[in-house]
C-alpha cells in the first residue's frame, strides 16, 4: 500500500523512490507483486509515463481513507512514547507535600507543560484506599500501610532531624543527640503510631528524661509548634527539606533510626510514561533535598 500510494502521489517510480528513500528496482518489484496479487492492471505506460487505470484510481481512494487511520495510529504511538500532555493523580503524606513533591512536579512540568495534576494530602490508610480504588495513580508516603495489591516503585530511608527556634540553646549545635534532649520539651508523635514508635526507638534511654509533653499527628504540625517556641520538634528530614519553615534552625538528629518513604502504585495498574517521569523527578529532588537513604 505504501509503495502504491507513493507512486500515485508522485506520478512516477522515480518520485516514489525519493519519497520512500528506497531503490528504484525495489519499488518496481513491489509494485509488480502488488498488481499480480490483486489480479489488476494498476498502471499503463503512455508516452513513457505511468498512467493509473480507473481501477487504480478507485483503489487509491480506498487506500487514502485507510491511510489516514494508519497515520492516526502513528501519531498516537508517538504521543504515548513522548506525550505532550497527560494526567497525574497523587496521594501524598504531609511530610512530603511541603517541599519534595512540589519540586518534583515542577520538574515534571518542564517536560510536560500541559500536564494535568491532582494532589491530595492523605494519611496512610486513606492513601492505600485511594490507590486501591484507582482514584490515585501514585502514593508518595511516609510509613504507608502494607497491602498485597500495592507495590513500591521507589523506596528511601529517611533520617531524623530536630527543629527549633533559632534562638534556642540547642541551635548552636551542629548535630543533636538523644542526650542533648534531656530536660527539653520535645514535640513528637503519639506513641501508638508507627511514626511515634520510631521516635521512641530513636530517643532510647534518654526518653525517660525528656519532656514528651506535646504530641501531634504530623511533622508539619510539629514544626509549627516549634516555630511558636513550644519546644524542639523531632521530625523526619523530608518534612524540613528546603528550609520550608522560616525562623527554624534544623539540625541532624544522630540516631540509627530511619523512616521508610515509598512511591507506591496499584499492582494491577502499570505506570505510564508520565508516571515514570514523576518517579525520576522525585528521585532527583530527593537526592538534592534530603541526600540520605538512596533509592532502592
Amino acid at each position: 500500500m505504501e509503495v502504491f500510494r507513493a507512486v500515485m502521489l508522485t506520478g512516477s517510480v522515480n518520485g516514489a523512490t525519493e519519497l520512500l528513500h528506497v531503490s528504484q528496482p525495489a519499488v518496481s518489484k513491489l509494485l509488480a507483486h502488488a498488481a499480480r496479487q490483486a489480479g489488476l492492471v494498476l498502471f499503463e505506460r503512455v508516452k513513457g509515463r505511468l498512467v493509473p487505470t480507473p481501477e487504480a484510481q478507485q483503489l487509491y481512494a480506498e487506500i487514502e481513507h485507510l491511510w489516514r487511520g494508519v497515520e492516526r495510529v502513528r501519531d498516537v504511538t508517538r504521543g504515548l512514547a513522548d506525550p505532550q500532555t497527560g494526567t497525574l493523580q497523587l496521594a501524598v503524606s504531609a511530610s512530603l507535600a511541603s517541599h519534595l513533591v512540589p519540586r518534583a512536579v515542577a520538574l515534571l512540568y518542564q517536560r510536560f507543560p500541559r500536564l494535568k495534576t491532582s494532589v491530595e494530602v492523605l494519611v496512610a490508610p486513606i492513601m492505600v484506599n485511594a490507590l486501591l480504588d484507582h482514584s490515585a495513580h501514585l502514593g508518595v508516603g511516609m510509613l504507608p500501610n502494607a497491602h498485597p495489591n500495592l507495590v513500591a516503585v521507589r523506596s528511601y530511608a529517611c533520617g531524623l532531624a530536630c527543629a527549633m527556634r533559632e534562638d534556642h540553646p540547642l541551635a548552636s549545635k551542629k548535630t543533636i543527640t538523644p542526650a542533648d534532649l534531656r530536660g527539653q520539651r520535645v514535640i513528637g508523635s503519639p506513641a501508638g503510631t508507627p511514626y511515634g514508635q520510631s521516635l521512641l526507638r530513636a530517643y532510647g534511654k534518654a526518653a525517660a528524661a525528656m519532656g514528651l509533653d506535646i504530641e501531634v499527628r504530623s511533622a508539619t504540625t510539629a514544626c509549627w509548634f516549634a516555630q511558636a517556641g513550644a519546644g524542639v520538634a523531632v521530625v523526619d528530614r523530608a518534612a524540613v527539606a528546603g528550609r520550608t519553615f522560616q525562623g527554624l534552625a534544623v539540625r541532624p538528629f544522630r540516631s540509627g533510626e530511619s523512616l521508610d518513604v515509598r512511591i507506591i502504585r496499584n499492582r494491577y495498574r502499570p505506570l505510564s510514561v508520565v508516571h515514570k517521569a514523576f518517579c525520576e523527578a522525585f528521585d532527583r529532588v530527593w537526592t538534592a533535598g534530603v541526600g540520605t537513604g538512596a533509592a532502592r
